[in-house]
């Protein structure tokens, strides 16, 4: 089994002018790279380390813009042998109270010995790592300079590294900050990297388009490092250019040829709902073998909006496909949708939000369709258990349970938090699911859920249908639960973007949702709070951060 260093100099010394990744950054031309440019570009920075002091083994935050010194900075890292993490740049998206707050609970939790950025945001840095920090070095991209009396290829530190050694950081996001660094050695990712090969039969002649944030890792894994170690091409969009035009990655897809890419399920929303015809002139999606809805539980309303929207432009209802992923597996858990189309499983409402049990339609009542994650990866198992760990039968919600030869060392300096992640050797996801004929059906996550009289509600499910309602704006929905101690049980609030000002316009649109939901769930909602753009508190990898914003909702209301 390879490092990291070692396959990617393999590749330079093999292919040096085939193409590693095409840049793609808004008012600029693509920018294709070689893998004799990659590595030369990354040599400054492997450099720049090393003259820090920074040692093969420790850690370096990377706190950078999407740009291509995020890219070379990265590889720098990984050819000095360091172990490289990306924290999210503050954008305007992001509270600067919270982003400072989460940038201060990594450096306390991690412990990096080096933090590279920029000179214009050093002051914040240091603000955040304190003085007695274990940070040695904060280095500024200013001050890397072009590696003209760089050592050779063979002397650098990544080639010292071991296949069990840890060679990458991901840090897992919530609503109190970036608390768990998940530690993966070269030989786990390059485990998962073999597996989702197998999984998505993936070649030469295919083309990952991408336009997902590094630090997440969907990003990272399925849209960066597989194509560059496995001499996949890759094109990589600027994720805020992508939010601000969604309608660009359709474009690459046509100009590349794009065969594969990775959307959170509000994306398929999103795009549908903010492409306009004109929009879509010349594109042609016929290329798309798999677009692959992954990060949230999948919705088959959402899979039907993007179909409804793109087919007219080649896109095809086969290409729907759909993984179930997580940072502690590397990324992939299952994979459905590439040999054959996603399974559809209509099961009854109120058996599954009371019972918990997903049992076939009867006796007239409302169902609920539930589209499959697909079959474990190879080299992954996943279960699903009671609260005391048992194994569930077929069709019963529990809390899913995998183990894998992908799964993460540790987290990172956190020996509390691995030991109470695992229970007799299979890791606890803290996400509900069930199992019929080998395939995962995700439903929500554990901390999220919501009882309403006895009924067990998944939040994603009321914002699924909220975004439905014009006005409405796609992925910047949150529901949670406030309990009602005249009633004894939680009322269910959703709060809601909108753009609109005019107070009987915005009383409509709350009508709308009000009713929306109530008709096609178990709940009759009564508390729909409508706000305007940017309200929403999302977590630094986007999505929505329900008790953040429960928290910024009760403090408006008074009741915080």
């Amino acid at each position: 089994m390879p490092t990291f260093t070692e396959a990617l100099l393999e590749h330079h010394r093999r292919y040096p002018e085939k193409t590693a990744l095409t840049l793609i950054l808004p008012n600029q031309q693509d920018t294709p790279v070689s893998y004799r440019d990659l590595v030369s570009s990354a040599l400054p920075y492997a450099r720049a380390l090393e003259q820090a002091g920074i040692q093969p083994g420790e850690v370096v935050i990377l706190i950078l813009q999407h740009s291509r010194a995020l890219v070379d900075a990265y590889w720098g890292a990984i050819l000095h042998g360091a172990i490289p993490a990306i924290m999210p740049f503050l954008t305007e998206k992001l509270l600067p109270e919270r982003y400072r707050a989460d940038l201060a609970s990594l450096v306390g939790i991690t412990q990096p010995e080096g933090i590279l950025t920029y000179g214009e945001f050093a002051d914040e840095v240091y603000a955040a790592i304190g003085e007695k920090s274990s940070v040695r070095r904060v280095l500024l991209i200013e001050d890397i300079q072009p590696a003209a009396d760089a050592p050779g290829l063979e002397a650098l530190g990544g080639l010292r590294r071991q296949p069990s050694d840890t060679v990458l950081l991901q840090h897992s996001s919530g609503t109190t900050g970036l608390q768990k660094g998940v530690a993966l050695s070269h030989q786990a990712v390059f485990n998962q990297l073999v597996a989702m090969q197998a999984a998505l039969r993936l070649s030469e002649e295919d083309v990952i388009v991408s336009w997902l944030p590094l630090y997440h890792d969907m990003g990272l894994i399925a849209g960066y490092l597989m194509p560059i170690l496995a001499g996949v091409p890759l094109v990589l969009m600027s994720p805020f250019d992508w939010v601000r035009a969604p309608y660009k990655l359709m474009h690459v897809i046509t100009r590349y040829k794009g065969t594969l890419a990775w959307l959170p399920n509000f994306a398929y929303n999103f795009c549908a709902q903010k492409t306009r015809d004109r929009h879509l002139e010349g594109v042609d999606l016929s290329s798309w073998r798999a677009v692959i809805n992954c990060s949230e539980p999948v919705r088959h309303a959402s899979h039907m909006a993007f179909l409804e929207r793109f087919a007219p432009y080649g896109f095809r209802r086969e290409a729907l496909a759909a993984s179930y992923a997580m940072a502690e597996n590397t990324f992939a858990v299952t994979q459905g949708g590439i040999d054959a189309p996603l399974t559809l499983d209509e099961i009854d409402r109120e058996d599954f939000q009371t019972l918990r049990l997903a049992n076939a339609p009867h006796g007239g009542r409302p169902t609920l369709t539930m589209v499959s994650n697909g079959a474990p990866v190879p080299g992954t198992e996943a279960k699903v258990v009671d609260a005391q760990g048992a194994t569930l039968p077929e069709r019963h919600v529990g809390e899913i349970a995998l183990r894998s030869n992908c799964m993460l060392t540790e987290y990172y300096k956190r020996p509390d938090a691995t030991r109470e992640a695992f229970r007799d050797g299979w890791y606890l996801t803290g996400d509900y699911g069930y199992i019929v004929n080998g395939e995962l059906y995700v439903s929500g996550r554990k901390k999220d859920l919501i009882i309403v009289g006895g009924k067990n509600v998944y939040p994603q499910d009321l914002e699924t249908l909220a975004m439905e309602v014009p006005g409405v704006h796609a992925g910047r929905v949150s529901a949670f639960g406030v309990f009602n101690e005249e009633a004894g049980t939680e009322d269910v609030v959703i709060v809601a973007e909108v753009d609109e000002d005019d107070e009987d316009a915005r009383q409509h649109i709350a009508d709308q949702v009000r009713q929306h939901v109530t008709r096609n769930s178990a709940i009759a909602l009564r508390h729909v709070h409508l706000v305007e753009r940017h309200w929403m508190v999302k977590t630094s990898s986007g999505k929505t951060a329900r008790l953040a914003n429960k928290d910024k909702y009760l403090k408006e209301m008074g009741l915080g």
